[in-house]
């Protein structure tokens, strides 16, 4: 007979490592900056180029092709390099193509001036998701598992939420004039922020998650090279 609830998600990891209290704070800033991405280069699409919703929709198709080509080739590429450079890889090409995307104008060509960096984010997202997802759960125990689950996908769907706020205050002035140019122009101010979340979450990983992956690489590098007692055995 249990004597005890369950509750599995209750709470937070008892002693959150610096890795994954970093992986929560990089994904909460990614996902502030893409869902920036999504609703502003919709907007974008549709008021400034004059596509319908299904021609918008296709036109996030440079994305989507490259970010799921890049996102099956994940397993092979942490083997090869580790979590944490294919992490600080993808936020770095994403900030890449978001910076490009938010120097759109009204006058600009959807081939050089979305497609091309639309190609370069579904590339970042494709390399960054996975690692992100191990950063917040790493090393976690089996007791706290649930609850580092959880805080990973509390982050991102906070950070969506506040990012979206953030960057619709920043981008729409009061009584501004619904234009093809105005638009245009609130894109990139959008987007604009959306970079500084992207440098800040880049930071973040460059500054935290790259060191304290390298340490425990260092330390299981260290158990493993530690001699057991089959080998002092084998040699005696």
């Amino acid at each position: 007979m249990r004597t005890t609830p369950a509750t599995p998600l209750a709470g937070t990891p008892a002693r959150p490592n610096t890795t994954g209290r970093t992986g929560y704070l990089a994904r909460f800033c990614y996902l502030a900056a893409m869902i920036g991405f999504f609703y502003f280069v919709t907007q974008l699409l549709q008021d400034v180029f004059g596509w319908n919703p299904l021609q918008a929709g296709l036109g996030f198709m440079p994305m989507t092709v490259v970010n799921f080509a890049v996102a099956v080739m994940i397993p092979r590429l942490v083997r090869r390099f580790g979590d944490a450079p294919v992490l600080v890889a993808g936020v770095a090409v994403t900030l890449a193509g978001m910076l490009w995307l938010s120097r759109v104008s009204a006058a600009g060509d959807y081939l050089t001036d979305v497609a091309v960096p639309m190609a370069l984010i579904g590339i970042g997202q494709g390399l960054a998701f996975a690692p992100l997802t191990s950063a917040g759960i790493a090393r976690a125990t089996a007791a706290d598992a649930g609850a580092a689950s959880g805080l990973v996908n509390t982050c991102h769907e906070v950070g969506m939420c506040l990012g979206l706020a953030v960057l619709v205050t920043v981008a729409v002035p009061a009584g501004g004039v619904a234009s093809a140019a105005c638009v245009a122009a609130e894109v990139g101010r959008a987007l604009g922020v959306a970079s500084l979340f992207l440098v800040a979450s880049l930071v973040a990983v460059l500054a935290l998650v790259v060191p304290a992956s390298a340490a425990a690489r260092q330390a299981a590098r260290s158990v493993s090279a530690r001699p057991t007692a089959a080998d002092a055995y084998a040699e005696s």
